[in-house]
Parts: C-alpha cells; sequence; structure tokens
C-alpha cells in the first residue's frame, strides 16, 4: 500500500478542521438589536393605532391586548422588566418602514406573514401569534348573509395591507365586481363603514370583531358575514439582518406555547420548574443564552411577565375578555387547534 502523499495529508487534515470548526462557525452572534435595546434600557415595539384585544391604549395610556403582552415577554426577557417598553402606534402603511429604518425594534400588530413581505421587504416573521382569516361585514338590517349578496357593492378596505389584495382578487375571481372604498386607517375604516360609504366593511375577522363590540349601537347591529376568503396568519416581524434577535424574540413566542402545553402558568411556574422534563423543555442551554448574548432565565422571564399563551389569549381575546372569542385554531394542536412549538433542547 502507497503511504499518504503530503498534498492528500494536508488534504484530509483541512477537512477535519473545517468539520470540527463549522457548528461553531454557523451559530449566530449576539443581536445587534439587542445591544441596542440594552444600551437604551428601552423595547421599541410597534402595535396598532388602537384595536381591541390585540393592542389598544386605556384612559389612562396604558396599552393592553395579545399583541401588546407579546411585547412586554419580550422585554422581560430582554431586560428584566416588561415595563420597559415604548409602544409605538403605526398604520399599516407605516409599519414595515418604521421597522426596516429601526424606528422599531420589533413589530407586533397585526400582521399577516406572507412570502411576498418576507421575499421583498427586508424583514422576517418570528411564528404565528394568532390564526386569523379575512371577512366582511355589514349592517345586519341589510339582509345581506352571504358574500354572494354583495354583488356589485362598495366595500371599505385599509391601503397597504394583504385584506386589499385579497379583495380585489377575490371579487374578479368570483365575478362579484366588489367596488373597494379605500381608507388610510382602522379609525378611517370604522367611521367610513359605519357612516355608510360602503356597504361592506373588509378585514381581519378579529379586527371586524373588535370593531363590533364597539359599534356605537350595539354589537347586534352589525353582521359578520360567515365566509372567510384568505388565511391570515398574524406574526411578530423583527429586520431580516439580525439572526441573533429573530431566534429570541421566536423562542419567547415558542415558550409560551410550550408552557401551556405542559400546563405551566405564571402562578405555578416556580413549582414547575423543578421539574427536569419542564426545565428541559423551558429552559435553554446556558451556551446558547450566551451565544444569542442574552442573560440566562430569559424564558422564564417572559413566562413570568405574559403567562402562557393560553392565559395571554384568554384575558384579551377569549372568555375572561370583552370580545369572547372561541380558540379556534388558536387551540393547542392536542385540542384541535394549530399552536404547536418545536422542542427546545
Amino acid at each position: 500500500m502507497k503511504k499518504p502523499t503530503g498534498c492528500f495529508i494536508a488534504v484530509v487534515g483541512a477537512v477535519l478542521l473545517a468539520l470540527l470548526t463549522w457548528p461553531m462557525a454557523v451559530l449566530p452572534a449576539g443581536s445587534e438589536t439587542l445591544a441596542h435595546v440594552k444600551a437604551r434600557g428601552v423595547l421599541r415595539c410597534g402595535v396598532s393605532e388602537g384595536i381591541a384585544g390585540f393592542s389598544q391604549q386605556d384612559a389612562s395610556g396604558r396599552w393592553s391586548g395579545i399583541d401588546a403582552d407579546f411585547c412586554r415577554a419580550v422585554a422581560a426577557a430582554t431586560l428584566g422588566d416588561p415595563e420597559k417598553v415604548a409602544f409605538v402606534p403605526l398604520r399599516a402603511s407605516a409599519r414595515f418602514p418604521a421597522l426596516r429604518t429601526g424606528r422599531i425594534d420589533l413589530l407586533a400588530r397585526n400582521t399577516t406573514w406572507t412570502l411576498l413581505r418576507e421575499g421583498t421587504l427586508g424583514v422576517q416573521f418570528a411564528g404565528v401569534l394568532f390564526y386569523d382569516a379575512q371577512a366582511f361585514m355589514v349592517p345586519a338590517k341589510s339582509g345581506v348573509r352571504a358574500l354572494s349578496a354583495l354583488k356589485g357593492a362598495t366595500v371599505c378596505v385599509q391601503r397597504e395591507t394583504s385584506s386589499q389584495d385579497n379583495l380585489i382578487g377575490y371579487s374578479k375571481a368570483n365575478a362579484l365586481d366588489l367596488k373597494p372604498v379605500v381608507v388610510a386607517s382602522v379609525a378611517e375604516l370604522e367611521q367610513a363603514f359605519l357612516s355608510g360609504r360602503c356597504s361592506a366593511s373588509t378585514a381581519d375577522a378579529s379586527l371586524l370583531a373588535a370593531l363590533r363590540h364597539r359599534a356605537p349601537d350595539g354589537a347586534a347591529t352589525l353582521a359578520i358575514l360567515p365566509e372567510r376568503i384568505s388565511k391570515q396568519p398574524q406574526a411578530p416581524a423583527v429586520r431580516d439582518d439580525d439572526t441573533a434577535w429573530l431566534v429570541i424574540v421566536r423562542w419567547v413566542l415558542y415558550t409560551l406555547i410550550t408552557a401551556e402545553e405542559l400546563g405551566v402558568t405564571r402562578a405555578n411556574q416556580a413549582e414547575q420548574v423543578r421539574d427536569p422534563v419542564v426545565t428541559r423543555a423551558l429552559v435553554p442551554d446556558a451556551a446558547v443564552s450566551a451565544t444569542l448574548g442574552i442573560e440566562p432565565g430569559w424564558t422564564l422571564r417572559a413566562l413570568s411577565s405574559a403567562g402562557n399563551y393560553g392565559e395571554m389569549f384568554g384575558r384579551n381575546l377569549g372568555a375572561a375578555s370583552p370580545l369572547g372569542m372561541e380558540r379556534g385554531l388558536n387551540d393547542l394542536y392536542t385540542r384541535g387547534g394549530l399552536m404547536y412549538a418545536p422542542p427546545m433542547q
């Protein structure tokens, strides 16, 4: 047998060195966004201008809703304090520019996850916070009970949203000749519809439910039609140039979902985490936290702030809220829903 040549040995050595160092090379560096958040001492979170159950400011100026709670969970994870959030209300047309230019660190604003957005706008979505679908709302007295009855009608829709594109596409595909009345904001959508500028209004079903809930003459005066014309998975978004920040935001969400799967709540967390199974599922390896540039215990800080996903849904959207929504697709996969988190370890 011939002895290996020097060239052969050098090649093999280079391959082995590459294999040994490759895992470290692909680990994300510490987050630049996280560094800015820490230096500032505040997480800047983009939210809606006011949608009940998602992000809405009360008379005292405090924000509530599932999006607002998620922002606080990320602040608790990264800064150790859920109150260190500066909420930035944004119109739909301003949300992506605000994220891309660094005006906000995180967008948690009823935003649908699409390939078009992720592939062209310089953003990435961290995971689905709320599964929704596009619906239509009409005055109850109109007698309209199906979309087919709206043929030729005017429909209020918000500018620069997936709802606008879906409305146009659905109308064309079904020969409905629907006439969009395009407005700039949620407030204008509500005003235009209630003032009679259009026969119907279209948006995410959850947004229509929130608007219906606060109808001046009572919710019974408005009807949401049964048809759903699109999938609207709403997801928090970050810029696409900071992998470590994406990982942190994504796993804050997955922590809250996993905690519900395990029956771990804000109240029983300290007791439950003594269980090795729970610890393995909810507490990341210290080396991973160090690589991400975040202090250990960040997932538990997020859980202490928001509670598990079920708690967060319940108080903002579910039975414990004025909206009284059913979990539906937003229930755990073990109960027929779509909420499912990958394993942490």
